[in-house]
Protein backbone atom coordinates (compact mmCIF):
# COMPACT_ATOMS: atom_id res chain seq x y z
CA UNK A 1 0.00 0.00 0.00
CA UNK A 2 1.46 3.32 -1.06
CA UNK A 3 1.49 6.13 1.67
CA UNK A 4 1.46 9.83 1.33
CA UNK A 5 5.03 12.06 3.62
CA UNK A 6 2.95 14.70 5.06
CA UNK A 7 5.64 16.95 6.14
CA UNK A 8 6.13 20.14 8.08
CA UNK A 9 8.99 22.28 7.09
CA UNK A 10 11.52 24.88 8.84
CA UNK A 11 10.83 28.03 6.27
CA UNK A 12 12.70 31.09 8.37
CA UNK A 13 14.36 31.18 11.47
CA UNK A 14 12.53 33.04 14.13
CA UNK A 15 14.41 36.22 15.75
CA UNK A 16 11.26 35.44 18.93
CA UNK A 17 8.81 33.21 19.77
CA UNK A 18 8.03 30.33 16.94
CA UNK A 19 5.49 30.33 15.17
CA UNK A 20 3.46 29.39 11.92
CA UNK A 21 5.43 31.99 9.73
CA UNK A 22 8.24 29.69 10.10
CA UNK A 23 6.65 26.81 8.81
CA UNK A 24 5.53 25.17 5.63
CA UNK A 25 3.52 22.04 4.79
CA UNK A 26 4.58 19.99 2.03
CA UNK A 27 4.04 16.04 0.67
CA UNK A 28 5.71 13.68 -0.76
CA UNK A 29 6.05 9.83 -1.59
CA UNK A 30 6.67 7.37 1.88
CA UNK A 31 10.09 6.24 0.91
CA UNK A 32 9.75 2.33 1.39
CA UNK A 33 11.98 1.50 3.81
CA UNK A 34 15.40 -0.19 3.16
CA UNK A 35 17.75 -2.68 5.07
CA UNK A 36 17.87 -2.04 9.03
CA UNK A 37 14.90 0.48 8.48
CA UNK A 38 10.93 0.87 9.08
CA UNK A 39 8.55 2.84 7.51
CA UNK A 40 6.30 4.38 10.29
CA UNK A 41 3.10 6.38 10.88
CA UNK A 42 3.27 8.80 13.60
CA UNK A 43 0.44 9.16 16.18
CA UNK A 44 2.06 11.58 19.06
CA UNK A 45 4.95 14.05 18.38
CA UNK A 46 6.83 15.37 21.66
CA UNK A 47 6.83 19.36 21.83
CA UNK A 48 9.99 20.68 23.87
CA UNK A 49 11.24 23.86 24.54
CA UNK A 50 14.85 22.33 23.17
CA UNK A 51 13.16 23.04 19.88
CA UNK A 52 14.33 26.55 20.24
CA UNK A 53 17.62 26.70 20.20
CA UNK A 54 17.46 23.63 17.19
CA UNK A 55 16.09 26.04 14.81
CA UNK A 56 17.60 29.80 16.02
CA UNK A 57 19.93 31.35 14.20
CA UNK A 58 22.52 31.12 17.30
CA UNK A 59 24.61 27.78 17.45
CA UNK A 60 22.85 25.19 19.83
CA UNK A 61 24.36 22.13 21.62
CA UNK A 62 22.93 19.91 18.46
CA UNK A 63 23.03 20.84 14.94
CA UNK A 64 20.53 22.91 13.35
CA UNK A 65 17.60 22.31 11.27
CA UNK A 66 18.07 23.41 8.08
CA UNK A 67 15.96 25.58 6.05
CA UNK A 68 13.63 23.08 3.89
CA UNK A 69 14.11 20.16 6.51
CA UNK A 70 11.51 18.45 7.64
CA UNK A 71 10.91 19.88 11.91
CA UNK A 72 13.22 17.82 14.15
CA UNK A 73 10.90 15.68 17.11
CA UNK A 74 10.60 12.64 19.16
CA UNK A 75 7.83 11.11 18.35
CA UNK A 76 6.01 7.67 19.13
CA UNK A 77 4.58 5.98 15.80
CA UNK A 78 2.99 2.39 14.63
CA UNK A 79 5.48 0.50 12.39
CA UNK A 80 4.20 -0.19 8.78
CA UNK A 81 6.34 -2.15 7.24
CA UNK A 82 9.63 -3.69 8.52
CA UNK A 83 13.24 -4.70 7.42
CA UNK A 84 15.47 -4.59 10.71
CA UNK A 85 15.23 -6.97 13.00
CA UNK A 86 12.59 -7.17 16.08
CA UNK A 87 10.73 -4.56 14.44
CA UNK A 88 7.26 -6.15 12.97
CA UNK A 89 4.24 -4.38 11.28
CA UNK A 90 2.05 -3.41 13.93
CA UNK A 91 4.59 -2.82 17.01
CA UNK A 92 4.91 0.75 18.21
CA UNK A 93 8.08 2.23 18.85
CA UNK A 94 9.67 5.59 20.26
CA UNK A 95 11.99 7.55 18.16
CA UNK A 96 12.84 10.72 15.81
CA UNK A 97 10.12 11.17 14.33
CA UNK A 98 10.32 14.77 13.29
CA UNK A 99 7.08 17.02 12.24
CA UNK A 100 5.99 13.97 9.33
CA UNK A 101 3.32 11.72 9.17
CA UNK A 102 5.18 8.55 7.42
CA UNK A 103 8.40 8.89 8.19
CA UNK A 104 11.57 6.08 7.32
CA UNK A 105 13.64 5.76 10.65
CA UNK A 106 16.45 3.53 11.53
CA UNK A 107 15.55 0.52 13.21
CA UNK A 108 18.73 1.15 15.22
CA UNK A 109 17.38 4.39 16.09
CA UNK A 110 14.07 3.54 17.59
CA UNK A 111 12.98 1.55 20.12
CA UNK A 112 10.12 -0.33 20.50
CA UNK A 113 7.34 0.37 23.23
CA UNK A 114 6.70 -2.41 26.42
CA UNK A 115 2.86 -1.83 26.39
CA UNK A 116 3.03 -4.21 29.44
CA UNK A 117 4.39 -1.04 31.68
CA UNK A 118 1.91 1.53 30.23
CA UNK A 119 -0.27 2.67 27.33
CA UNK A 120 0.89 4.77 24.68
CA UNK A 121 -0.35 7.87 26.14
CA UNK A 122 2.31 6.86 29.56
CA UNK A 123 5.37 6.36 26.73
CA UNK A 124 4.37 9.64 25.57
CA UNK A 125 4.03 11.41 29.00
CA UNK A 126 4.89 9.64 32.54
CA UNK A 127 7.04 7.13 30.57
CA UNK A 128 8.81 9.41 28.05
CA UNK A 129 12.24 11.94 27.52
CA UNK A 130 10.70 14.63 29.76
CA UNK A 131 10.29 11.94 32.49
CA UNK A 132 13.48 10.59 32.25
CA UNK A 133 14.96 14.94 32.17
CA UNK A 134 12.92 14.87 35.72
CA UNK A 135 14.29 11.64 36.98
CA UNK A 136 18.18 12.57 36.04
CA UNK A 137 17.70 16.03 37.01
CA UNK A 138 16.82 15.33 40.49
CA UNK A 139 18.41 12.35 41.68
CA UNK A 140 22.03 12.85 39.76
CA UNK A 141 21.99 16.82 39.51
CA UNK A 142 20.04 17.78 42.61
CA UNK A 143 20.92 14.98 44.73
CA UNK A 144 17.38 15.19 46.20
CA UNK A 145 17.34 13.61 49.67
CA UNK A 146 14.66 13.17 51.72
CA UNK A 147 13.19 16.09 53.70
CA UNK A 148 14.72 18.20 51.42
CA UNK A 149 12.44 21.39 50.17
CA UNK A 150 12.23 21.21 46.62
CA UNK A 151 11.06 24.44 44.56
CA UNK A 152 9.81 23.66 40.97
CA UNK A 153 9.27 26.11 38.56
CA UNK A 154 7.58 25.41 35.81
CA UNK A 155 5.80 23.23 37.87
CA UNK A 156 2.54 22.54 35.65
CA UNK A 157 4.58 21.77 32.42
CA UNK A 158 5.72 18.10 31.48
CA UNK A 159 9.28 18.14 33.06
CA UNK A 160 7.66 20.08 35.60
CA UNK A 161 5.16 17.94 36.86
CA UNK A 162 7.34 14.96 36.88
CA UNK A 163 9.73 16.80 39.08
CA UNK A 164 7.01 17.86 41.73
CA UNK A 165 5.81 14.38 42.15
CA UNK A 166 9.59 12.79 42.44
CA UNK A 167 10.20 15.16 45.20
CA UNK A 168 6.57 13.81 47.07
CA UNK A 169 7.59 10.25 46.54
CA UNK A 170 11.37 10.93 48.11
CA UNK A 171 9.54 12.78 51.14
CA UNK A 172 10.56 16.27 50.32
CA UNK A 173 8.47 19.26 50.29
CA UNK A 174 7.46 20.55 47.66
CA UNK A 175 6.89 23.91 46.40
CA UNK A 176 5.60 24.65 42.66
CA UNK A 177 5.63 27.34 40.84
CA UNK A 178 3.30 28.22 37.64
CA UNK A 179 1.36 30.93 35.96
CA UNK A 180 -2.31 31.02 36.29
CA UNK A 181 -5.32 30.11 38.10
CA UNK A 182 -5.87 26.48 36.07
CA UNK A 183 -2.63 25.69 36.45
CA UNK A 184 -1.77 26.38 40.11
CA UNK A 185 -5.06 25.16 41.06
CA UNK A 186 -4.18 21.37 38.91
CA UNK A 187 -0.86 21.66 41.11
CA UNK A 188 -2.55 22.02 44.28
CA UNK A 189 -5.96 20.28 44.32
CA UNK A 190 -4.51 17.61 41.77
CA UNK A 191 -0.99 17.12 42.66
CA UNK A 192 -1.61 18.39 46.28
CA UNK A 193 1.92 19.98 46.17
CA UNK A 194 2.29 21.54 50.05
CA UNK A 195 2.53 25.02 48.33
CA UNK A 196 1.65 26.91 44.96
CA UNK A 197 3.07 30.21 43.37
CA UNK A 198 1.21 31.74 41.21
CA UNK A 199 4.06 34.24 39.22
CA UNK A 200 1.53 35.77 37.24
CA UNK A 201 -0.45 37.03 40.82
CA UNK A 202 2.39 37.79 42.88
CA UNK A 203 3.98 41.43 42.79
CA UNK A 204 7.10 40.58 44.49
CA UNK A 205 8.44 36.64 43.35
CA UNK A 206 11.34 36.85 45.72
CA UNK A 207 8.79 37.63 48.68
CA UNK A 208 6.73 34.99 47.48
CA UNK A 209 9.07 32.15 47.57
CA UNK A 210 10.27 32.71 51.19
CA UNK A 211 6.42 32.79 51.79
CA UNK A 212 6.30 29.19 50.68
CA UNK A 213 9.61 27.86 51.99
CA UNK A 214 10.22 29.92 55.02
CA UNK A 215 13.16 27.40 55.87
CA UNK A 216 14.79 27.94 52.82
CA UNK A 217 15.16 25.74 49.88
CA UNK A 218 17.19 22.93 49.22
CA UNK A 219 16.95 21.68 45.33
CA UNK A 220 15.54 24.90 42.91
CA UNK A 221 14.68 22.85 39.69
CA UNK A 222 15.10 25.53 37.34
CA UNK A 223 12.55 24.89 34.04
CA UNK A 224 12.47 29.62 33.37
CA UNK A 225 15.72 31.18 34.26
CA UNK A 226 15.25 34.69 34.31
CA UNK A 227 13.93 36.80 37.30
CA UNK A 228 12.59 33.79 38.97
CA UNK A 229 15.96 31.87 38.98
CA UNK A 230 16.93 35.00 40.70
CA UNK A 231 14.60 35.57 43.35
CA UNK A 232 14.96 31.55 44.31
CA UNK A 233 19.20 32.38 44.41
CA UNK A 234 17.57 34.66 47.75
CA UNK A 235 16.17 31.61 49.25
CA UNK A 236 18.98 28.89 49.38
CA UNK A 237 19.80 26.90 52.00
CA UNK A 238 22.97 26.43 53.06
CA UNK A 239 24.81 24.07 50.25
CA UNK A 240 21.67 23.91 48.41
CA UNK A 241 21.56 22.13 44.73
CA UNK A 242 20.35 24.40 41.44
CA UNK A 243 19.37 22.02 38.29
CA UNK A 244 19.24 23.60 35.04
CA UNK A 245 16.89 22.39 33.07
CA UNK A 246 15.93 25.32 31.13
CA UNK A 247 15.23 28.73 30.34
CA UNK A 248 12.37 29.11 28.74
CA UNK A 249 11.43 32.50 29.87
CA UNK A 250 14.37 33.86 28.13
CA UNK A 251 13.48 32.08 24.94
CA UNK A 252 13.71 34.52 22.03
CA UNK A 253 14.32 37.83 24.42
CA UNK A 254 16.42 40.58 22.15
CA UNK A 255 18.15 41.18 25.77
CA UNK A 256 18.56 38.18 28.05
CA UNK A 257 18.18 39.10 31.66
CA UNK A 258 20.94 39.04 33.61
CA UNK A 259 21.53 36.91 37.21
CA UNK A 260 21.74 39.82 40.01
CA UNK A 261 21.75 37.58 42.99
CA UNK A 262 25.15 35.95 42.82
CA UNK A 263 26.06 36.93 46.11
CA UNK A 264 23.61 35.26 48.07
CA UNK A 265 24.47 31.99 45.75
CA UNK A 266 28.15 32.30 46.78
CA UNK A 267 27.04 32.80 50.39
CA UNK A 268 25.29 29.74 50.53
CA UNK A 269 28.10 27.61 49.53
CA UNK A 270 25.50 26.42 46.65
CA UNK A 271 25.60 24.63 43.25
CA UNK A 272 24.51 25.01 40.23
CA UNK A 273 24.86 22.29 37.34
CA UNK A 274 22.85 22.09 33.47
CA UNK A 275 22.66 18.96 31.85
CA UNK A 276 21.01 16.93 29.11
CA UNK A 277 18.82 13.86 29.42
CA UNK A 278 20.79 12.41 26.18
CA UNK A 279 23.67 12.17 28.50
CA UNK A 280 22.25 9.19 30.14
CA UNK A 281 20.78 7.02 27.21
CA UNK A 282 22.58 4.00 29.31
CA UNK A 283 20.52 4.51 32.09
CA UNK A 284 17.01 4.85 30.46
CA UNK A 285 15.82 1.65 31.36
CA UNK A 286 16.98 2.02 34.88
CA UNK A 287 14.63 5.53 35.43
CA UNK A 288 11.44 3.90 33.42
CA UNK A 289 11.65 1.11 35.55
CA UNK A 290 11.28 3.32 38.48
CA UNK A 291 9.04 5.47 36.83
CA UNK A 292 6.90 2.31 35.71
CA UNK A 293 6.78 1.12 39.58
CA UNK A 294 5.44 4.53 40.97
CA UNK A 295 3.10 5.08 37.65
CA UNK A 296 1.30 1.19 38.14
CA UNK A 297 1.04 2.42 42.30
CA UNK A 298 -0.75 5.40 41.48
CA UNK A 299 1.65 7.66 42.62
CA UNK A 300 3.01 8.98 39.49
CA UNK A 301 0.59 10.69 36.77
CA UNK A 302 1.10 13.45 33.87
CA UNK A 303 -1.67 15.43 32.10
CA UNK A 304 -1.08 15.53 28.43
CA UNK A 305 -2.17 18.66 26.50
CA UNK A 306 -2.90 17.15 22.97
CA UNK A 307 -3.06 19.34 19.78
CA UNK A 308 -5.03 17.78 17.49
CA UNK A 309 -3.58 17.58 13.50
CA UNK A 310 0.03 17.60 12.58
CA UNK A 311 -0.69 20.91 10.70
CA UNK A 312 -1.53 22.32 14.51
CA UNK A 313 2.40 21.40 15.13
CA UNK A 314 3.54 25.30 14.64
CA UNK A 315 0.75 26.42 16.94
CA UNK A 316 2.19 24.11 19.54
CA UNK A 317 5.34 24.86 19.43
CA UNK A 318 4.00 28.77 19.76
CA UNK A 319 1.63 27.67 23.00
CA UNK A 320 4.36 26.25 24.23
CA UNK A 321 6.29 29.39 24.79
CA UNK A 322 3.49 31.84 26.08
CA UNK A 323 2.33 29.30 28.94
CA UNK A 324 -0.66 28.22 26.70
CA UNK A 325 -0.03 24.28 28.13
CA UNK A 326 -0.89 22.61 30.73
CA UNK A 327 1.14 19.42 31.33
CA UNK A 328 3.16 17.96 28.73
CA UNK A 329 2.41 18.98 25.22
CA UNK A 330 2.07 16.77 22.39
CA UNK A 331 0.21 17.18 18.90
CA UNK A 332 -1.64 13.85 17.77
CA UNK A 333 -0.88 13.39 14.11
CA UNK A 334 -3.68 10.83 13.45
CA UNK A 335 -6.65 13.58 14.39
Amino acid sequence: MAHTNHRILLAARPAGIPGPEHFQADAEPARPPGPGEVLVATRYISIDPAMRSWIGAAPGYVRQVGIGEPMRAGGIAQVLESRASGLQPGDWVQGRTGWQSHPTLRGDQTQALDLSVGSIEDWAGPLGTSALTAYFGLRDVGSLRPGDTLLVSGAAGGVGQIAAQIGQIEACRVVGIAGGTDKCRYLSDTLKLDAVIDYKAEPDIAAAIRRACPEGVDVYFDNVGGPTLDAALLALRMGARIVSCGRISQAGTAEPYGIRNLSAFSGKRARMQSFLVFDYHDRYQEARAWLAYHLRAGRLRQRLHVVKGLDRAPDALAMLFTGGNTGKLVVDAWA
